[in-house]
């Protein structure tokens, strides 16, 4: 089975739409049916319900979406492995959730990867179920998110601590803020849990994101609250098109990092775990210290 076929599925899956699909892959939509049927023939089951307009996934077609983004990505890992090992330089696989990267990651990126000389590096977004899962099946060399993967085969530290402080687009009291188009972001499991002790008696949130580039976009376009990364705000509140909520306390979330215990690149794994295992005021020392080690 070609892999094309697989990534065709996906993408039909993602936009829910064949024409759509058919533009994105730059092939004809024709091909785009054709390798719809080749899958739907394979594993002898419909994979998506075709009503006029519009097009959903079959309870068959949820599950192997999973099946399909794993052969996928795997693919993609070794192909992109063997052009790097023929090059004689090492790749290292990094993934973290999308708040992750808007709050910290992104603030890493460019100097860890100036400090290993030599060295090739894929970045991408991932949930905390495909990380857990990308980990395990070693299509994966570091996982970057909000709660800790847990599992036998996996070292999991904290490296960070995440603040977040309520903002408004307008002075108010923490009260009107949480009251008057409030954003909800999900921060992870244990700032939903906390969220829901701290502020329980508030009224539903006007919106709910997974995303805190999402909220911070929203409120300042239409006004607004939200719980965001101190980091991601400070400008907006220097120049006053956001304000923090004087009498609402910030937010301490840990940052996780996960990996392989037998990882085959377990030395450049500790290297950039050494990098991001500190807060941000002490990184700059730490991330010097590492590209010195590295390049030795």
């Amino acid at each position: 089975m070609d892999v094309k076929v697989f990534r065709t599925f996906l993408e039909v899956a993602k936009v829910k739409h064949f024409g759509r699909a058919a533009e994105n892959l730059y092939i004809t939509q024709a091909a785009v049916s054709a390798r719809i049927k080749q899958l739907e023939s394979f594993f002898d089951t419909q994979l998506f319900i075709r009503d006029r307009n519009a097009i959903k996934l079959t309870s068959s077609g949820e599950r192997l979406i999973a099946y399909a983004e794993n052969m996928v990505r795997t693919l993609e890992q070794s192909k992109a492995e063997l052009l790097l090992t023929k090059a004689h330089s090492i790749q290292l696989a990094l993934a973290g959730t999308p708040n992750v990267w808007d709050a910290y990651l992104q603030h890493c990126l460019s100097v860890v990867v100036d400090a290993f000389s030599g060295y090739a590096f894929s970045a991408e977004t991932l949930s905390r179920g495909q990380m857990h899962r990308a980990l395990l099946e070693r299509t994966l060399d570091i996982a970057v998110g909000l709660d800790p993967l847990k599992s036998d085969e996996l070292n999991c530290i904290k490296v960070a601590d995440l603040e977040l402080v309520l903002v408004s687009t307008e002075p108010k009291p923490q009260q009107l803020a949480m009251q008057q188009g409030y954003v909800y972001v999900d921060w992870g499991t244990r700032f939903a849990s906390e969220h829901a002790a701290r502020h329980s008696k508030m009224p539903p949130p006007f919106l709910r994101t997974s995303t805190g580039r999402i909220a911070l976009d929203f409120i300042l376009q239409k006004g607004g609250a939200s719980y965001l990364p101190a980091s991601m705000v400070n400008g907006f509140i220097a120049t006053q098109q956001l304000y923090l909520v004087e009498d609402a306390e910030p937010w301490f979330r840990p940052i996780y990092l996960s990996y392989r215990k037998d990882a085959a690149a377990l030395e450049q794994i500790t290297q950039v775990k050494r990098l991001l295992d500190k807060t941000e005021p002490a990184m700059p020392f730490l991330l010097q210290q590492a590209g010195e080690q590295a390049r030795s």
